[in-house]
């Protein structure tokens, strides 16, 4: 009997490896989070996976208090934590390429190694007192050889799902996790700095990257085919940059603006509890907007969307945009804070349908790489975000930083209405199967 046509470049079947869906890709149940957690093979890469990503959420504020407790700067740390942020933002892409390229493992097991051994000098030259460019030479590498771990997680869960409506859940899965590793990772980064030693945080940091990332990468048989060296039976699939796909092009502007908000939300709500006498609500305030974002993302992943992925991305920027553009006329901490939970509300849904698109605009072959330039967007909207925020409370009026989250998503949603046809998957030919073992996809006029 024939078999069923496969993808090239990928593991062989993983459609039907999640319950409840049909070979055709549609599904008897509503997709859910039990369900897509069942799929076989999930949680061979889960477990290290969120093990290997939570020290990422560390990085920053561990440089951040220590950089500070060694130089007795604010501006010294936030430069230097800025560094390492956009060195990943540039370099990350290019990793995700070698990923795709070579397989995930070919660059966790150098990109471990060299970010612990990076992180630890960093360390060792805040504590020696060093001079300043020399924090921000070992700051390079140490951003730049950042483990883009969560969009490996996201190219493995494709791998799993292809074809199936539980992609939409795994978006809205891995949107979570990261959100809950970022309220998570500066708890424990901070609780380490101050009540353990300065440079607890990054050493910790450096050693949970490096046995996490291990453990992650010895995971072999959940990452996608490699795209180069394809062996005898495969069919050779030519690789393509995530970048020549012009629909990636247009996320990734839509990404640097959710970016701006997470960067222009931090310095801002910490300048605005300062000048107020009450410096303590900060972390109440980014909770509620972090909160609002997770809550969001768990709804979202749960609920089986009839509505086309370009559409709800264009609406959920819309609601975006607006509830970013009311920061700076808060004048209440309550009013504020509600503003911040509506805003971190919208943010959730225009993370996982980004993430979702790719998975229908952009090859197989190229996703990694795809994953990366989008994580690397916020990362440099972020980064940008904070010095652009920082400048404006310092020269304005006190939450005048509330104006980059304003303005960072009204231009991306601008883009995005402009641009908005790159983000329709294109249109391809029926696929069959040539017979017994042939596996070589043929498209049907």
């Amino acid at each position: 009997m024939p078999q069923k046509a496969t993808v090239p470049g990928t593991p062989d079947a993983r459609p039907d490896d999640a319950p409840g869906t049909r070979p055709d890709g549609t599904s008897d149940a509503r997709p859910g989070y039990g369900q897509l957690l069942r799929t076989r093979g999930a949680w061979t890469f889960l477990l290290p996976g969120f093990a290997a990503r939570q020290p990422f959420a560390m990085l920053t504020i561990s440089i951040v208090l220590l950089v500070q407790h060694t130089s007795g700067s604010y501006g010294t740390a936030g430069a230097v934590s800025a560094t390492t942020g956009v060195s990943m933002a540039l370099f990350a892409p290019y990793g995700g390429k070698l990923a795709d390229r070579f397989g995930q493992r070919a660059v966790l097991l150098p990109g471990v190694l060299v970010h612990s051994a990076a992180g630890l000098a960093l360390t060792a030259l805040a504590l020696s007192g060093a001079p300043t460019w020399t924090l921000f030479l070992a700051a390079v590498p140490t951003g730049a050889s950042t483990p883009q771990v969560g969009p490996m997680v996201r190219a493995r869960w494709g791998v799993r799902l292809q074809g199936s409506p539980l992609m939409q859940t795994a978006a809205a899965f891995e949107s979570v996790t990261d959100e809950f590793t970022f309220v998570l990772g500066p708890l424990f980064a901070t609780a380490l700095c101050t009540g353990v030693n300065p440079a607890a945080g990054l050493i910790t940091e450096a050693a949970l990257t490096l046995v996490g990332g291990l453990l992650f990468a010895a995971q072999k048989g959940t990452q996608p085919t490699p795209t180069a060296g394809s062996g005898a039976g495969h069919a050779r699939v030519e690789h393509v940059s995530a970048l020549r796909v012009p629909g990636v092009r247009v996320l990734i502007v839509t990404f640097l603006g959710i970016g701006s908000v997470f960067g222009g939300m931090q310095v801002s709500l910490a300048a605005y509890t300062e000048a107020i006498g009450e410096p303590g609500l900060n972390g109440v305030l980014y909770g509620t907007f972090a909160a609002g974002n997770m809550l969001s993302g768990i709804v979202c992943g749960a609920i089986a969307w009839k509505i086309a992925p370009q559409r709800r991305l264009l609406v959920g920027y819309t609601a975006l945009a607006l509830t970013a553009s009311g920061l700076w006329a808060a004048q209440s901490v309550l009013l504020l804070a509600g503003l911040g939970l509506l805003v971190g509300v919208c943010i959730a849904p225009a993370l996982i349908t980004g993430y979702t698109l790719v998975e229908t605009i952009v090859p197989a072959s190229s996703r990694t790489e795809a994953f990366t330039w989008l994580t690397g967007a916020v990362a440099l909207g972020q980064a940008v975000a904070v010095t652009v925020a920082g400048q404006l409370e310092d020269r304005f009026w006190d939450g005048a930083g509330f104006l980059v989250p304003m303005g960072g998503t009204v231009l991306a949603l601008a883009v995005m209405y402009l641009l908005r046809s790159r983000l329709v998957p294109p249109s391809s030919g029926r696929t069959v199967a040539r017979g017994v073992d042939h596996r070589v996809p043929v498209a049907v006029d």
